[in-house]
């Protein structure tokens, strides 16, 4: 591997590709030589004015980070989307990007325009897959990935996905529950996901009004397989044990907490929490 060196371009420094010393895009890949940069979105953590917060790591066994995660806002709506590259596919950190950002920009549209909650989530979850479906050269060498997206608002919540990243609600008080059902045959295998050998996406939506504050959560199987149910995520949730509410900071907090639990608990796989407060 060669040493990476930094260029100046306009003003901004940026580091050079970590295998030949090109030029890296913003996708977080090198023009010259095509390689995926290890540092690339090797840790990521946001946060939204509405108190949503988002943190996603590489994990301790993987090169690169193929999670990706938005969030965003649509008048009294919080939005967020949640992909995971699948690992044996080409490109699949490409696939997982470009599948949020279609799917968060869709849902951001077609919220702001005052389409039903269930109608914005299917026409996002099908834009996204369409999206990712154009990245392939051919079906044998096709980018994919899974998705999840919720949303929260004065009338509920509700969740959207194709895969298996899930969403969960993690009330203050009283029992969580998942949200989402895994799109897996035997052995867990893959039974729907979004890209050019998957055919036409069929998303699922659920929804659900909360009687209590809490939390939507949206994470990828870096997390959930170390936390599967709804009682284990709660109480993984550091504000949840001091009886805290979900307010201001708490949330970045508790989304740290949990990828920090799945790495320390070995981090075999790429690790991704985002929390969106609900009823607060």
């Amino acid at each position: 591997m060669g040493m990476e060196r930094a260029r100046t371009v306009r003003g901004v420094t940026t580091p050079g590709c970590a295998g030949c010393d090109g030029t890296v895009a913003p996708d977080g890949h090198c023009w010259d030589c095509g390689a995926a940069q290890p540092a690339f979105r090797s840790h990521v953590e946001i946060t939204a004015d509405t108190g949503a917060a988002a943190v996603s790591d590489r994990g301790r066994r993987r090169a690169i980070n193929a999670d990706a995660l938005v969030l965003a806002t649509a008048g009294r709506w919080t939005i967020g989307v949640v992909c995971d590259g699948v690992s044996m596919s080409p490109r699949a950190e490409r696939a997982a990007k470009v599948a949020a950002d279609v799917g968060a920009r869709w849902l951001t549209m077609r919220l702001s325009a005052g389409a039903l909650p269930e109608t914005a989530l299917d026409d996002a979850a099908v834009r996204a897959a369409h999206a990712v479906a154009a990245l392939a050269v051919t079906k044998d060498a096709a980018p994919a990935c899974t998705y999840v997206a919720g949303i929260a608002g004065p009338q509920g919540i509700w969740s959207s996905w194709i895969g298996d990243s899930r969403a969960y609600w993690l009330p203050d008080e009283g029992p969580g529950m998942a949200l989402t059902e895994d799109d897996t045959g035997e052995h867990e295998a893959l039974s729907a996901w979004l890209g050019a050998d998957a055919g036409e996406p069929a998303p699922q939506v659920r929804s659900y009004r909360p009687s209590v504050p809490g939390r939507l959560l949206l994470c990828t199987d870096g997390l959930w397989r170390y936390l599967p149910d709804a009682e284990a995520l709660r109480s993984a949730l550091p504000h949840r044990r001091r009886g805290a509410s979900a307010r201001g900071d708490g949330l970045i907090e508790d989304a740290r907490s949990l990828v920090d639990l799945a790495l320390d608990a070995g981090g075999h796989d790429n690790v991704t929490a985002l929390l969106i407060p609900v009823g607060t």
